[in-house]
């Protein structure tokens, strides 16, 4: 039975990915920062539960050494954990800023950094890192929420060269809004009373939470594509989108080129 080791797994595509595994022959170690948020998964067959905060390099080495003596080996990772946070750069709190950046990017940098080691001994392994469409093309509101993910694809993409001779294999998984909570559990700025601000913060978050309620297909797309993915690793780096709006936007971005994907965006979103 191959094992697949799953960050943020409490909820949302943490908590689907790991139900999809774990029902399809896979023993899934699913960490989250509270089993008691998680306790749907924690009860599956096949899966083993831990505590691990990846902000924290003292919590990812504890939960570390306690999921390496009880798992001989671990063929696949999946960095998923992220949060949102919608802001004017102008209205930003450097707490906000910062713990997004600690969850969404320094997150996957730390549980690569940690289990390398882990990959390079068995002389296998593979990391699949979750993206999103924010690190393919970029939207209003997004900042800095778009800046963790492009991060996570470039750091993704040149981490791959390193670990080409280890037989570890990299990729990262683009994809819209899926109808979890994530959307509505979003940490929104304050507006200032600033009327601008205002109209676009609201504009923004009407169009994704409508997004987000017509992607009614899109969870059991992405679980099924992170599964198949887990069981052919690819040597090179990949890169994968899912669903209509990531492989929408990719064709859109290659096609029209910056300056008119630029102009298309400025009058869907902001009239």
């Amino acid at each position: 039975m191959k094992t697949v080791l799953i960050t943020g797994a409490s909820s949302g595509i943490g908590a689907a990915t790991a139900k999809y595994f774990s029902t399809n022959g896979w023993h899934v170690i699913a960490t989250m920062t509270c089993l008691d948020h998680g306790k749907d998964v924690v009860a599956l067959p096949n899966v083993s539960s831990y505590l691990l905060d990846v902000t924290s390099t003292e919590s990812i080495e504890k939960a570390k050494a306690e999921i390496l003596a009880n798992h001989k080996t671990i063929d696949v990772i999946i960095n998923n954990a992220g949060i949102g946070y919608r802001s004017f750069v102008e209205l930003s709190e450097d707490d906000k800023i910062k713990h997004i950046v600690d969850v969404n990017w320094l997150g996957v940098v730390k549980i690569c950094r940690a289990f390398i080691p882990v990959f390079r001994e068995q002389q296998f392994g593979q990391f699949i890192n979750i993206s999103s469409i924010a690190g393919l093309v970029n939207l209003p509101l997004g900042s800095f929420y778009h800046s963790t993910k492009k991060a996570v694809e470039s750091f993704s993409e040149c981490m791959s060269y390193e670990l080409l001779d280890f037989n570890i294999s990299v990729s990262t998984v683009q994809f819209g809004n899926a109808p979890t909570a994530f959307q509505s559990q979003v940490v929104k700025s304050e507006t200032g009373g600033i009327k601008s601000y205002e109209n676009l913060m609201k504009k923004v978050t009407d169009i994704l939470h409508k997004k987000t309620k017509k992607n009614t297909n899109l969870t059991p797309e992405i679980t099924k594509t992170l599964f198949n993915i887990a069981n052919n690793p690819k040597k090179n780096f990949t890169r994968y989108a899912v669903g209509f709006d990531a492989n929408a936007m990719k064709i859109l971005r290659s096609k029209l080129g910056y300056r008119l994907f630029n102009s298309v965006i400025r009058k869907s979103v902001l009239g």
